[in-house]
This record gives structure tokens, sequence and C-alpha cells, in this order.
């Protein structure tokens, strides 16, 4: 046994009623003030003969992680990339690449990030939230279709931070997303009534100063959570329905300018730096600088053909908790 460095070691008689009272708590389940009573000695320096047992090495704290968590990733995840919480899901089943990473797991992950998310948010929301939301996200729809409702209030106010009128049947989930997490969280949903994308610089203008528009733009330099999802340049199947998918010819520009993903439309290249365009100019919704200003940004994402998006997402901040797979994590990890 060796001794723990600047911990005065007890001779040899001491160290065994040490041992003998360490055995009795730790091993056999024994209560302090039971050892105190077999062994003649007060309750309080059996308390303390248990913690200078820890302190010479007879007794070491060994944490062993149960099957599907991470805790080491997650800690790794917050280190590497100054997060303030990372949660990495276990999606299970998965294939495995010759990188010995995952691969192809896009549609088995999004089950999985829903859960996650679910029980992140349901733990951390603890009440006076104002919460925005990103409407344009399948990972985001999965997370509140499986939240728990709250039996009391934890939020304010649960507002759309990106437009999005297109295609009805579409419209109607990113509108529910809203309606349905403010109803689970006992908070008022704030709508944006416009179209994430418009035609024209000019037009975006002119929707900006509508009175309904403006008075939701009023909340969001309020907000102390946004749970958004992070993007990647080829448009996701959900906004390629809903008639808010970026057009190829902004794709084109997007990518000669380095973009690589977005967080609500905003995009930025591969070190996380904001791409500005005429796309931008376009789009109703946060701008970048109110979406960095949010204390907690809570992105969900996975799935192979987001690393680069995710990867530059975090690197320019735009979230600062990330939900994602153990296959990303992993590959986060890696560079």
């Amino acid at each position: 046994m060796s001794a723990h460095r600047g911990v005065r070691q007890p001779g040899l008689d001491e160290l065994r009623l040490l041992a003998k009272v360490a055995r009795m708590y730790h091993e056999k389940g024994i209560r302090q003030p039971r050892i105190a009573s077999e062994l003649n000695l007060s309750q309080a320096r059996v308390s303390r003969m248990l913690k200078q047992a820890v302190e010479v090495g007879i007794v070491h704290t060994v944490v062993t992680m149960p099957s599907g968590v991470h805790s080491d990733l997650e800690d790794e995840l917050q280190g590497r990339y100054g997060l303030r919480d990372a949660v990495v899901v276990d999606t299970g089943g998965l294939s495995v690449g010759p990188s010995g990473l995952a691969e192809g797991v896009d549609e088995d992950v999004l089950p999985a990030l829903g859960s996650g998310a679910a029980a992140y948010l349901d733990m951390t929301l603890t009440g006076g939230h104002l919460i925005g939301i990103s409407s344009w996200s399948e990972t985001l729809i999965s997370a509140v279709d499986r939240m728990p409702r709250k039996s009391v209030p934890v939020a304010e106010k649960v507002v759309q931070i990106v437009g999005g009128l297109g295609d009805a049947a579409v419209q109607m989930q990113a509108t529910r997303l809203t309606a349905r997490f403010a109803e689970l969280t006992g908070a008022m949903p704030v709508y944006l009534p416009a179209p994430g994308l418009v035609g024209t610089p000019a037009v975006r203008r002119a929707m900006m100063n509508d009175v309904s528009v403006r008075d939701v733009l009023g909340t969001w330099g309020q907000l102390t959570d946004a749970v958004v999802g992070i993007g990647s340049l080829q448009p996701s199947p959900l906004l390629q329905r809903s008639g808010n998918a970026v057009a190829q010819a902004d794709q084109d520009e997007l990518r000669r300018l380095g973009a690589v993903g977005d967080v609500c439309f905003r995009f930025f290249d591969e070190e996380g730096h904001h791409v500005r365009s005429t796309f931008d100019q376009r789009v109703i919704g946060v701008t970048a600088k109110e979406l960095l200003a949010v204390p907690r940004r809570i992105g969900v994402a996975g799935g192979d053909r987001k690393y680069s998006a995710i990867r530059a997402a975090l690197l320019g901040g735009w979230v600062n908790i990330l939900i994602t797979d153990l296959s990303m994590a992993q590959r986060l990890l890696a560079d």
C-alpha cells in the first residue's frame, strides 16, 4: 500500500483499526452508529477514520460507468471545445467502418438524440426560462415528442426564432413544435408570423418593420436559452418539403464563400466564422449577434453527414451545450 503524498502514515496498529472500520462500512454495509457501538468508539471518530482510510489509500473510489453512459467523453468534449455541458447518447446497433467509427447512422440517430435532448431539457429547465426554439429541425420535433409534461411551469415563454411559412403540411409541424414545447413547459408560445426566407433584402426589411413581427423581435434579446438544430449545407428533408430549403443558387454562393453549416439559417465556415452573403440578408430570424448573446445555446445534432457543421458550430461558439451521438463525439475528439 503506497502512502498518499503529504498524508501522515499511521502506525501498524492504527492501520489495522482503520482497515477494520473501512471493511465493516464499505464491504459489510454496517452503519456508522453500529460500528461505533461494536468497537467502542465514538461515532465522530468512526466518521474521521473512514475519511482517513481514504486519505492513506486503504479505500479507493472507483466510478464504473453504466452501459450507455459516456461521462468521460462528455468531459473531454467540454474541455476540448469550451462547452458548458455535453450529452453523448448511444444509438445502439450501429455499423462500424474501417475507422472504428459508426457509419451511415443518420436515420438511427434521430430517435436517440430526441430522447437524449428530451431528458436533458426535462432535468435542466427549472423555472423562469425564456426559450427560443428553431422551428426547422426534425431532431427537435423528435425531442419534444418525447418530453414529459412538467407539473409546474418551468418557462415563461417559448419563442419561435426563425420564420417558416412554407408548405402547409410541414409548416403545421413547425408551429406544433413551438406550441407543444410551450405546453409541456407551461410557457406562453410566441410565434413569428413570417417566412424564414424572402426573395430580396428589401422584402425582408419591409417585413421586419411589420408590427406583429417587431413584437416577436423584441423578445430575442431577452432569451435565456436557445434550443437549435445544426444544419449542414445540404438541406434536411424537412426543409426540402417545407418550401424553405436553400435554393441551389444560394447553396452555390454559400459554398463558394466557404460555408459548411448553419444554426437558424445563419451560415458559418469550417472555423465557425459567420459567412455574410446575400442569402444572409434575406433571412427572417434571430441574427448571429443575438443568438451568440443567449446564455445557454443548446445544439441537438448528430449523424455522419453533419460532422463538419457540428465541429464548426462548436469552434464558433454557436452552441455551448451539445447533445450528440457516440460516433460523432468520438469523431470530434479524434481531430
